[in-house]
C-alpha cells in the first residue's frame, strides 16, 4: 500500500513538472524575441529579466502578453 502512494505521489510530481516545462517552453517561444530587445543588456538571475517585463509590459508583443496571461491564469487555477 505505501509503495502504490509513493508511486502515485511521484507521478503526480512528475506531471507538475511537466507541466511547468511545457509552460516555461511556451513562455521562451512567445517572449524570447521581446526580452533579447527590451532587456538587453540586462544580466539575468535575482528577477532582473521578470522586472525588466514588468518595467515593459506596454511594449511586450501581443504574443507575450498571451502568454503571460496563460501562465497567470494557470497558476492562479493552482
Amino acid at each position: 500500500m505505501r509503495r502504490s502512494i509513493f508511486v502515485i505521489a511521484a507521478l503526480a510530481a512528475g506531471m507538475v513538472a511537466s507541466t511547468a516545462n511545457a509552460q516555461d517552453a511556451t513562455l521562451r517561444q512567445a517572449c524570447g524575441a521581446d526580452v533579447r530587445t527590451l532587456c538587453a543588456g540586462i544580466m539575468p538571475g535575482g528577477g532582473r529579466i521578470k522586472q525588466c517585463m514588468v518595467e515593459k509590459f506596454d511594449q511586450l508583443s501581443d504574443g507575450c502578453k498571451a502568454a503571460l496571461k496563460d501562465k497567470q491564469a494557470l497558476q492562479g487555477s493552482k
